[in-house]
């Protein structure tokens, strides 16, 4: 797990302080790498990093049970639901190798 905590927002001179935690261990060298790399970075990409860093720590949350989901269970007609699966199939199931 990662945790980086922060007093002030990154600032070109850094003035914050930062704590990485990987199993407890403080990575002193990837610290230093990171902070190293940020201070080059303009002030607006080096906020677009922390609120990159900040969602990593967000937990991750979970949907709803399938239980609690069965009460839309046949909410759609059937023959929308076939137009549906072909249309997934026609669509999406073909790879264009030229897209990027």
């Amino acid at each position: 797990m990662i945790y980086f905590k922060h007093r002030h927002s990154l600032r070109p001179n850094f003035s914050c302080i930062i704590e990485f935690r990987e199993e407890g261990k403080v990575n002193n060298t990837l610290v230093t790498q990171v902070v190293e790399k940020l201070s080059r970075l303009p002030a607006s990409l080096q906020h677009k990093v922390l609120e990159f860093v900040e969602t990593l720590t967000i937990p991750v949350q979970h949907g709803n049970p399938g239980s609690q989901l069965l009460r839309f269970a046949g909410g759609i007609p059937l023959d929308d639901l076939q137009l549906m699966r072909l249309a997934i199939e026609t669509a999406c199931e073909q790879v264009d190798v030229n897209e990027w």
